[in-house]
């Protein structure tokens, strides 16, 4: 998805709507950013957190999508696989937190479920 927004924000009108073009593509950058973020966070809750900022990311280029096609900056197919890249976007981080809310607690200190105990090593 970033590698097709950064595309279409460099062709044509779009290049020069420095406010849009600036816009989409940092949220479509969140995207990504978001979910390396919480990928590398303490906790499950945070990396829920995370993934809904990517999801919510995914929903900001969506409504910008709407904007340049109104504007002419893309036609309706540019659109149309842009605007579907970012709604798997969404599904996927949508996935992600439902796999995350529903899978065993994991203790920090040793990424074990939390109701079994660490294996031990022997040395």
């Amino acid at each position: 998805m970033v590698n097709d927004v950064y595309a279409l924000t460099h062709k044509g009108s779009f290049k020069r709507d420095f406010g849009l073009r600036d816009q989409i593509q940092r949220a479509a950058v969140s995207c990504m950013s978001n979910v390396a973020e919480g990928f590398d966070s303490d906790t499950t809750q945070q990396f829920v957190q995370m993934l809904s900022y990517t999801r919510r990311s995914a929903s900001e280029v969506q409504s910008e999508l709407y904007v340049a096609l109104d504007r002419d900056y893309i036609g309706k197919e540019e659109f149309s696989r842009c605007y579907g890249q970012a709604q798997a976007v969404r599904k996927l981080a949508n996935g992600f937190i439902r796999y995350l809310r529903t899978r065993e607690p994991v203790n920090p200190s040793t990424r074990t479920p939390a109701n079994r105990p660490a294996k031990k090593v022997l040395r």
